[in-house]
């Protein structure tokens, strides 16, 4: 059934008004650009079907990690999107972990611009589901309009295949990029991208890289109100595991028993607990590892970043999605959001020993693990951090358990004044829009390995869209907007084709 679609948001139309009308502040595109920019749109509108088309065909190929699933599979996915989308050289590289992608794609013109994709997504239950997350179903859900359910539809293939269906476009419409791009992928981003750093820094990716003015990922951008945010820079992360058992320790059973044995055998269940009680105080918040790489504090130009964007967006909005009723000690909307941007965590994603089926087995188990993930703002390292840690834990008696690191990196930012930054927010104003500056996100993604030497290249994310529900059930990518400010499918593509015209200039 072909789909009913909005082709020109709201916004878009009324940035044309303004331009029309004189009020807008940006100037006129000329008239040679702004004819190639319409040829294309009636190219990105022709083809909305196939390229939707294409992003369940990636959604219905989950390629995770975590549990080595479709990990050839969806390398090999990846690369025939990219000889698809018009890049001359792909190939397939190996790792040591999981392959990763390198394309480049000439255009004869003057700019290279880098593009940074990941083909994984993360672990899903379908039960938690519903509607199934491989069949990226289009649903109607109240507020946004009709929104594609699937693992992946934001995070990151939704707004990746907007990007690629740009370039399928821009060739549709006889025209070439206005740029050359190199494009690195991996498999591994939702493990903490344990070797991006071999893929990267292979010679002939590394010369490729060296050639462009910076690397973006695609991504959707706009939160449910429309606001379009432009960030500065992410967290690092460290992923680790912690492992107790009766066999590392010394005490404890090393094979599960009867419960009503815990009355003169140690538990190692509970040495996990204990252990992990000392990394934080009694708030369950602040950190207490002795040795802990202290953050830089924040500085008066992200606070006033934060305030800007605190004012805009919506305290009652985020929390309804978040499904929280206060923030950390009760803090109001702007000092949460300064300490969301600032400061570092220690979260346990997952803790598990024993017995965790229905009734009860009355067993003590030998064996306990938690899994943290660890969240580095600048002035700190994954290094520092992990070594830490180790040594924590040592000194205080849980030498035995184990520290098992399967991915992770630094922190990373890019200065507002980069060529990367500045045309996005060319772009973001000509089409009407008052962005958001914003210090870093509170999530993680690998922008160290182009940012930090040898490169030392801007990175960044750029996308208009809207999504939500990333790592969670019933994540979604909208691609037909209810709301007039929040663009939908065709728009979050014209928004990647006027951004490279922005970059080459």
């Amino acid at each position: 059934m072909r789909l009913t679609r909005r082709r020109l948001s709201s916004a878009s139309l009324l940035a044309a008004a303004l331009l029309l009308t004189g009020l807008a502040t940006a100037p006129r595109a000329p008239a040679a650009e702004a004819d190639e920019l319409a040829a294309i749109r009636k190219e990105v509108e022709r083809q909305h079907d196939a390229a939707i088309r294409r992003l369940q065909a990636w959604i219905a190929l989950p390629s995770i990690a975590a549990e080595n699933l479709n990990v050839r599979e969806g390398a090999e996915h990846m690369a025939r999107l990219a000889r698809e989308a018009g890049f001359q050289h792909v190939e397939i590289v190996e790792t040591g972990g999981k392959p990763g992608v390198f394309a480049r794609l000439d255009a004869g013109a003057p700019k290279t611009v880098g593009l940074y994709f990941m083909y994984d997504v993360k672990q899903f239950d379908p039960a938690e589901w519903s509607s199934p997350p491989l069949e990226a179903r289009i649903v109607d859900r109240p507020g946004l309009g009709k929104v594609m359910i699937g693992r992946g539809a934001v995070n990151q293939k939704g707004p990746q295949s907007a990007l690629l269906a740009a370039l399928h476009a821009i060739r549709a419409a006889g025209r070439k990029p206005p740029v050359n791009l190199v494009l690195v992928a991996e498999g591994e981003e939702e493990i903490g991208s344990p070797h991006i750093t071999r893929l990267v820094h292979r010679p002939e990716v590394l010369e490729a890289l060296r050639g462009t003015i910076g690397v973006f990922m695609p991504s959707a951008m706009q939160d449910a109100d429309g606001v379009a945010t432009v960030s500065l820079g992410a967290k690092g992360v460290v992923e680790l595991e912690l492992v107790a058992s009766g066999e590392k320790w010394g005490r404890g059973p090393t094979k599960d028993v009867h419960s009503s044995l815990r009355a003169m055998v140690d538990s190692p269940a509970w040495h996990l607990v204990k252990a992990l009680d000392t990394l934080v105080a009694d708030d369950g918040n602040t950190i207490t590892i002795e040795g802990y790489p202290k953050p830089r504090p924040i500085s008066a130009e992200e606070k006033a970043m934060v305030a800007a964007a605190s004012a805009r967006r919506s305290e009652a909005r985020a929390k309804q999605q978040l499904g929280v009723q206060r923030w950390i000690d009760d803090l109001p909307w702007r000092e949460a959001n300064e300490r969301l941007v600032s400061q570092p965590t220690v979260n346990i994603q997952g803790l598990v020993g024993g017995y965790t089926g229905p009734g009860g087995k009355t067993v003590l188990p030998h064996r306990a693990a938690a899994k943290l993930d660890l969240r580095l703002v600048p002035g700190m390292t994954r290094e520092a951090a992990v070594a830490a840690l180790r040594e924590h834990l040592r000194k205080r008696g849980f030498g035995d358990i184990e520290i098992n690191v399967t991915g992770g990196y630094d922190p990373t930012g890019t200065a507002a004044d980069s060529a990367l930054i500045r045309a996005q927010l060319d772009v973001l104003r000509k089409r009407g829009l008052d962005p958001v500056l914003w210090p870093r996100t509170a999530g993680s993604y690998p922008g160290f390995v182009f940012t930090d030497p040898p490169l030392r290249l801007p990175s960044g994310h750029f996308g208009l869209g809207h999504g939500g529900g990333a790592h969670a059930p019933d994540e979604y990518y909208v691609i037909e907007s209810a709301n007039p400010a929040v663009a939908g499918y065709d728009e979050a593509v014209m928004s990647f084709v006027e951004y490279l015209h922005a970059l080459a200039k």
